[in-house]
């Protein structure tokens, strides 16, 4: 009797510390990094429109061809294995587009001759290196410029702008020339351009940045809204816009899956939730959490850890809190050795933060490799590798990269 007793007690513990230990496995999302996972960790470089129009530089497709190669090794010896590069930062296309007319930065004129496939080149020279190409566009942005007459006769925009039937599916303000977001006819030309891209093009992802609405003034999308009270809808303008942004986010994440299943599409959004709930209409933490929206999200935490507004650990802990899709945390390595003015209103410390310290961006990699949901980084941007003044900065976020995340290149 007495050993039943005794088993029946031991067998009580056991099932005890194993409610226990389940309890605690969901309740921990930090956990110390182990280099023996075999989960896939990106570690991406953002490549903007200006930083590859230097790239481009009058060079003859052979000679870009090398340079890029060139540029993409250095980055791999770096510990990168993803290449994030914009390749329609407005209305424009750095590759061969039937929708959007050659980027004035890619060749020196808008709409003009497409010399070489900028996008093709590029997919080609990370593939021998085993390096993954994201293609990053620009979904409402066409201009920065308020003067519609500078775009090419084949833009697009232009021609909507001309035509007093489409006028409205394009936007001026102070700010630039922007597709307005409610417009249907727009969230098609932003679908038709993704696809094709996918379709295309053997990138890894396509990622969308984090301009929508260039403003909140009601006229810019005054004629669709009407139409819509008219029809019988009851949402208010706020929620109206939320709506159609979404359903461009949605539109966007099935064109590329439809042109190729296994291109992935992300987002890269600010990070302050409620501006861009509010002032962009975005809603960035219903997109996190649902898979018909996007595979991944990269907000932009561009903030120190001393920053009064976003502090670094706070911000990513708020992401993280949300977030079900894949979580990725871009890092400002462009703010390193300089004032960060806005970090605060009279905090020296924190203005300081980025010029005072050389290892912020290393202590920040370090951090989000420590937590098991964040699937790696993205550092902005590629100039800033090179900056001289931040030297001892790179040096050390390099040494970070290659320590915490050894190169992947493939998902387990």
């Amino acid at each position: 009797m007495k050993k039943i007793i005794i088993i029946l007690i031991s067998l009580a513990f056991v099932l005890c510390s194993c409610s226990i230990s389940e309890n605690n496995a969901k309740e921990t999302t930090i956990r110390p990094f182990s280099q023996e996972k075999t989960s896939y960790h990106k570690t991406s470089v953002f490549i903007t429109y200006y930083e590859l129009q230097k790239l481009i530089d009058g060079r003859n497709e052979s000679e870009f061809e090398k340079n890029v190669l060139n540029a993409f090794n250095e980055l791999k010896d770096m510990g990168f294995n993803t290449i994030t590069v914009q390749v329609r930062a407005f209305a424009d296309a750095f590759y061969k587009s039937n929708y959007f007319p050659l980027s004035r930065y890619c060749f020196g004129e808008e709409g003009g001759e497409l010399k070489y496939d900028v996008l093709k080149i590029i997919c080609s020279a990370a593939e021998k290196i085993d390096l993954n190409v994201e293609a990053w566009v620009n979904p409402y942005r066409i201009s920065f410029s308020s003067d519609i007459n500078k775009l090419s006769d084949n833009n697009i925009a232009k021609k909507w702008f001309k035509n007093k039937k489409t006028k409205s599916r394009v936007y001026i303000c102070k700010k630039g020339i922007y597709f307005n977001p409610a417009s249907d006819d727009v969230i098609r030309l932003i679908r038709n351009g993704v696809f094709e891209i996918a379709e295309n093009y053997p990138v890894s992802a396509v990622m969308i940045d984090d301009y929508f609405y260039p403003e909140t003034n009601k006229k810019i999308d005054k004629k669709e809204y009407s139409e819509y009270r008219k029809g019988g809808g009851k949402s208010s303008l706020d929620d109206f816009r939320r709506d159609k942004v979404s359903m461009m986010v949605e539109e966007a994440n099935k064109a590329v899956k439809k042109a190729n299943s296994a291109v992935l599409f992300g987002i890269s959004p600010a990070s302050d939730i409620n501006n861009n709930y509010k002032n962009l209409f975005a809603d960035t933490e219903k997109w996190a959490k649902d898979s018909r929206y996007c595979d991944f999200i990269c907000p932009q935490i561009y903030f120190g850890f001393k920053n009064v507004y976003q502090p670094f650990m706070f911000t990513v802990k708020k992401w993280l809190g949300f977030s079900k899709n894949e979580l990725y945390v871009a890092l400002p390595l462009y703010k390193c050795s300089k004032k960060d003015k806005y970090a605060a209103i009279d905090d020296k410390s924190a203005i300081n933060e980025f010029k005072n310290n050389k290892n912020i961006i290393a202590r920040q990699i370090t951090y989000l490799a420590k937590i098991d949901d964040i699937k790696g980084v993205y550092i902005f941007s590629y100039s800033s590798l090179f900056d001289e003044k931040a030297s001892e900065e790179v040096k050390n976020m390099k040494e970070a990269l290659q320590s915490k995340y050894p190169f992947q290149n493939h998902r387990s």
